[in-house]
């Protein structure tokens, strides 16, 4: 790996990145909860990246994404309580 990129990766690209890695891990999860789970934080994670590099279309694209993740993570939870 290139020095310069090692030296050149500021907080904020490190959050960036596991945002990147945790949508990446919940892609191939095949439990719903751990999959919405991961998603929620990659999409936090990318959210405070995009309001770092000030990317208005990418702050709201996260915000949908996060409140999409939410939506059925909640979902999820509420049929399998109604299932027990």
């Amino acid at each position: 790996m290139d020095l310069n990129l090692i030296n050149s990766l500021d907080l904020f690209k490190i959050i960036g990145i596991l945002g990147l890695l945790f949508i990446s891990a919940g892609v191939v999860i095949t439990n719903r909860k751990r999959e919405d789970t991961l998603f929620i934080l990659g999409g936090l994670c990318l959210a405070v990246y995009s309001i770092y590099i000030g990317d208005l279309i990418f702050i709201v694209l996260q915000i949908v994404f996060i409140a999409s993740a939410v939506y059925n993570l909640v979902k999820t939870i509420r049929e399998e309580k109604k299932q027990k």
